[in-house]
């Protein structure tokens, strides 16, 4: 067993770009050593800015042997009445690369057959690598990327030099000009020098004499150690701490090789400033970590990260702190302008942003909000219309600040805080920020009922008029996220606890739109259908059992909730040793019934005793049943239909249903009709029965 050290070395790489890569890098190998047949061991990827590592161990020293029997044509059209070959034997061993003499007749289940053997010795890794290594390098798939010089392929930064190193010795691998090598380089400022590599083994700690931390989960933990030991020498630990953002974390990670933190500070009044805007000054711009007390209150105070040790460190606080300022500066006056004018008076500008091009203004599209904000505020939240309804005219005036301008993660945000300035309520202002909520799948949900109904109704506007006007998501394009506001629309609904008719708020939505979209039932089918695949999907992900998500979805999809209770009883009840049994047996049902949907059974035409019993169990489970049903008790529901088991096994049996006479056989068609359609009203447990 061997041992492969791949390293490509690059300009620096945009932080956003690594942990995909290494991603990449490590699939792309597995994938190719399987394709070659190439055992190997672990497989770990790790990198910089500057560099993308792959080391591979206990890789095989060659394929193994290969031996294939291929079959071709049967004995008789492989040789004629004489023992002579056709031209299909022999056109079968030339497209093998043998000869007629190498065919075998072997007996099969299907009489006799030509038959070749191959067999193939395995190559050595070392003759395999080369063209391994060359398809690792176009394997990449990037957000951007680039050329340079003379180069033919592409990369996300030019590529600067190759390590590829098996068992210690050289790979002979060219890559557009650039020879591999055991030689990588050290930190660009405090090591920037060529560094001689033996093999996977001694690959990290040669890199960390050359102040590189090659390992990204070492270097995470050390740029945490760093942040707190800076604030710890120069705040009172006992009354500051960082605040750490872990999403910051990973991307201060990516953008050195080695980190040095140090802590700054700058003037008390710009804690003046939102928290969130003071905090996203910091962040997005500068990559900077936000200071607080043990109350978590901010402090004035920051660190930052650099990527090399600095003998003064005053010298580079002082030019942090200098940069931080005028960003500081700008959010103030920003912050200071934007107090001038209240959010309500920012309503009517709104008509000079464009929601979309066919669907109108944001004026236009808040107006609409604020009126689906009113119908869904009456049936979740009745004593609080107002304040909805309040709050959903000011979600979209923030767009029309300054602040949002300069940093549009804070829509919503500032929102909140211009509204408290205002004198909105305190109720007001959360839902203006929560409205947002959920910002990706998985997020936080709103805090308040106020903010998840602006929520709704916001999304549900964006995505009824995008399907109205035709501009559904595509497998590559989706400019709206609807599927993003598709799952935070279900997210929310679920989250609340609502019962809530899709097709009845989608219809209403549309219609809010007038003559601008396509309001048709079958816009409203193609939104359904869409939110439908969406919540399937995320059930699915979530680890529910598929047969009972499909068991119910594909009968009915319009109470996110009902179909959740729905699911859960149907995943609860398969439990049950009869279930499985009456599963089939619904089956067969159905295969039975078709098209049939009348219910109405005339006791006059039961003949046999089977279908007499099984008229009068449905009789009595449907009686208990049905207040089971409108009450959503649907485990309830279901264990009572499980008294249905042996008298449809015996119907079964005992019964012929397609019987000459038309009209009893119409009328036991109707009694499985009316048996089906009391399980459908939970599910098509058909979908459950076990293969």
């Amino acid at each position: 067993m061997s041992e492969l050290l791949f390293e490509i070395g690059t300009e620096e790489l945009p932080a956003g770009f690594q942990e995909p890569a290494l991603a990449q890098l490590k699939q792309n190998f597995i994938n190719q050593a399987k394709e070659l047949n190439l055992t190997h061991g672990s497989v770990v990827t790790i990198g910089t800015p500057r560099r993308l590592a792959l080391l591979v161990q206990e890789l095989a020293d060659a394929q193994p042997d290969s031996r294939e029997e291929l079959m071709g044509p049967s004995r008789q059209a492989g040789f004629d009445a004489d023992g002579n070959p056709t031209k299909a034997a022999m056109g079968f061993a030339r497209s093998k690369g043998g000869d007629v003499t190498d065919l075998k007749v072997v007996e099969t289940d299907k009489g006799e057959y030509l038959m070749i053997v191959q067999e193939r010795a395995g190559l050595v890794t070392a003759e395999l690598l080369p063209a391994l290594l060359a398809d690792l390098m176009q394997g990449f798939s990037f957000a951007k990327s680039m050329r340079w010089g003379e180069n033919t392929s592409t990369f996300a930064r030019p590529v600067q030099w190759i390590v590829a190193l098996y068992n210690g010795d050289i790979v002979p691998f060219n890559h557009d000009g650039i020879i591999a090598s055991n030689m990588t380089r050290g930190h660009r400022f405090m090591a920037n020098k060529e560094v001689a590599l033996q093999g996977v083994a001694d690959y990290k700690d040669s890199l960390e004499e050359a102040f590189v931390q090659v390992d990204q989960d070492e270097r995470r933990n050390a740029v945490l150690s760093e942040i707190e030991k800076a604030v710890a020498e120069t705040l009172d630990p006992a009354n500051a701490k960082v605040a750490v953002d872990e999403t910051l974390v990973d991307t201060v990670c990516n953008l050195v090789e080695k980190p040095f933190g140090v802590c700054g500070s700058f003037d008390g009044k710009f804690l003046q400033l939102p928290d969130e805007a003071l905090i996203t000054s910091m962040r997005e711009h500068q990559k900077y970590f936000p200071v607080v007390d043990r109350e978590n209150n901010l402090l004035p105070n920051f660190v930052a990260v650099n990527n090399t040790r600095v003998k003064d460190i005053n010298l580079t606080r002082t030019g942090h702190e200098r940069v931080l300022r005028a960003r500081l500066e700008d959010a103030f006056f920003f912050f200071a302008g934007d107090k001038k004018k209240k959010l309500d008076d920012r309503f009517n500008d709104l008509t000079g942003i464009i929601f979309q091009a066919k669907l109108g203004t944001m004026l236009e599209k808040t107006e609409r909000i604020v009126k689906l904000t009113g119908l869904l505020a009456e049936q979740f939240i009745p004593d609080s219309v107002d304040d909805a309804c309040r709050a959903a005219r000011l979600c979209k005036t923030d767009l029309l600040t300054d602040m949002v301008g300069e940093f549009p993660s804070l829509q919503g945000n500032m929102g909140a805080a211009y509204a408290l300035q205002d004198g909105e309520s305190e109720i007001v202002s959360l839902a203006i920020k929560d409205h947002y909520l959920p910002k990706r799948a998985g997020a936080e949900l709103p805090t308040s009922l106020i903010g998840a109904v602006v929520g709704l109704a916001d999304r549900l506007d964006t995505l009824s008029g995008c399907f109205g006007i035709g501009q559904l998501p595509t497998g590559t394009t989706d400019p709206f996220g609807l599927r993003r506001i598709a799952l935070a629309i279900l997210h929310i609904v679920e989250h609340s606890e609502w019962t809530l008719s899709l097709n009845d708020i989608v219809h209403k939505a549309l219609s809010l739109y007038g003559d601008k979209v396509n309001g048709s039932a079958e816009t409203v089918e193609q939104v359904l259908a869409f939110i439908r695949g969406r919540f399937v999907n995320d059930q699915l992900a979530a680890g529910v059992d598929g047969e009972a998500v499909e068991a119910v979805t594909s009968v009915a999809f319009d109470d996110v909730n009902d179909c959740i209770a729905k699911i859960q009883a149907l995943a609860a009840i398969r439990k049950e040793d009869a279930f499985a049994v009456l599963a089939a047996s619904f089956k067969r049902i159905r295969n039975i019934i078709k098209e049939n949907s009348a219910t109405d059974v005339k006791e006059t035409l039961l003949v046999e005793r089977a279908e007499k019993h099984l008229v009068t169990v449905f009789v009595q489970v449907a009686a208990t049943v049905q207040p089971l049903l409108d009450a959503r008790d649907y485990n309830g529901a279901l264990s009572a239909m499980l008294a249905l088991k042996a008298p449809v096994d015996e119907f079964f049996n005992e019964v012929m249903v397609m019987d000459e006479d038309e009209t009893i056989r119409t009328n036991r068609l109707n009694l499985l009709t009316a048996i089906s359609a009391l399980f459908l009203r939970v599910g098509d447990i058909s979908k459950m029965q076990s293969s």
